[in-house]
């Protein structure tokens, strides 16, 4: 894990030095008037002298303001020792810390990444098992078309097609088109908040869950199908076994294996997963568009800060799906066996 994370900064950190237009160049774009972000340049006054632009003394002021003044291992050194504390750095554009604007932006992606994750797993495990004890019958071929075309269907078309549909578009008005509560929000009573939110939740979910049926769902069935096939299977049945019994109580445990070890990592990202398109869509202010601004605008704190953050919580998530697998099934041993 130690390498993995210390290789992912070192190669963003690289290649970031090697992409034109950064925080400077905006910054003395913004003061010829020729665009850039008004933000960014708090604290930095007097420095641009009209036609004369900016001279090498003033350039330098600005590159030492944001840390350029330093050779690229020296930043590169105190950013790690400063990501060692979870100290992630301040935003240039925003006058907030890393830290403080990933906590800002969670409740929209939370929003959405935990109601995806709930909505997969508790229809796609039951939908595939009865996909795959009901093999080749006609209900496995229409769910199988029906869950394939909204997988084909991406989940931005979806979305506006949802929004002209119900969302005061050309047909109906049902759904808000915009943000995650309404304005007036902290002014209705308990109930009529929670109802509030989640009717502001129905169609982002709906185009954000759509297209995770048919993995989550053709993995359970095919998982079953392999265990069904097995011996043990037929064994069971010759006893006298029902078929209920021999499915709960043979089959699941061991068909679930590839399903409940993965769910750590999803029950993990579920946090910290931002749809860019999904929450530009839906006008919804969460990590995908605050990443998305971020590479844009140049902001490497954030950047390279939220990378740092979201890759640590990815290896974390993988470290415990592997321990799941000896948790599961205590016949996955992962240290060398002696012969």
């Amino acid at each position: 894990m130690i390498p993995t994370l210390f290789g992912v900064m070192l190669i963003t950190f690289v290649v970031i030095q090697f992409v034109p237009g950064g925080p400077v160049e905006q910054l003395v774009a913004q003061m010829k008037g020729q665009g850039g972000h008004g933000e960014a340049s708090a604290g930095i006054e007097g420095l641009y002298r009209g036609a004369k632009g900016l001279d090498e003394e003033r350039l330098n002021e600005l590159k030492a303001y944001y840390g350029f003044d330093k050779p690229a291992w020296q930043r590169f050194g105190e950013m790690i020792g400063n990501y060692l504390s979870f100290n992630l750095g301040e935003s240039y554009y925003h006058h907030k810390t890393v830290m403080e604007l990933v906590v800002d932006k969670l409740p929209v992606s939370i929003s959405l990444g935990l109601w995806t994750f709930f909505i997969t797993y508790l229809t796609c495990i039951p939908l595939g098992v009865a996909k795959a004890v009901r093999e080749g019958t006609p209900f496995d071929v229409i769910t199988s078309t029906v869950i394939l075309i909204g997988y084909a269907i991406p989940g931005f078309v979806l979305g506006i097609t949802l929004l002209v549909l119900f969302g005061g578009g050309s047909f109906y008005d049902v759904f808000p088109l915009r943000g995650l509560v309404s304005d007036n929000w902290s002014e209705l009573p308990l109930i009529d908040q929670i109802l509030d939110y989640l009717w502001h939740m129905v169609l982002p979910v709906t185009a954000s869950v759509v297209g995770s049926f048919a993995v989550m769902t053709m993995l359970t069935k095919n998982s079953f199908l392999e265990e069904i096939r097995k011996q043990y299977v037929l064994t069971a049945r010759a006893k006298g076994l029902t078929e209920n019994s021999v499915l709960y109580r043979h089959i699941f445990r061991n068909a679930m294996i590839p399903l409940v070890t993965g769910f750590p990592a999803a029950f993990i990202g579920a946090f910290f997963t931002g749809s860019l398109l999904i929450e530009t869509i839906f006008s919804l202010d969460g990590l995908g568009l605050l990443s998305y601004e971020s590479v844009l605008k140049r902001d490497y704190p954030v950047v390279l800060g939220t990378l740092y953050l979201f890759t640590l919580m990815g290896l974390i998530a993988k470290l415990i799906t592997d321990i799941c697998y000896v948790v599961i099934d205590p016949r996955i041993q992962f240290e060398s066996v002696e012969r």
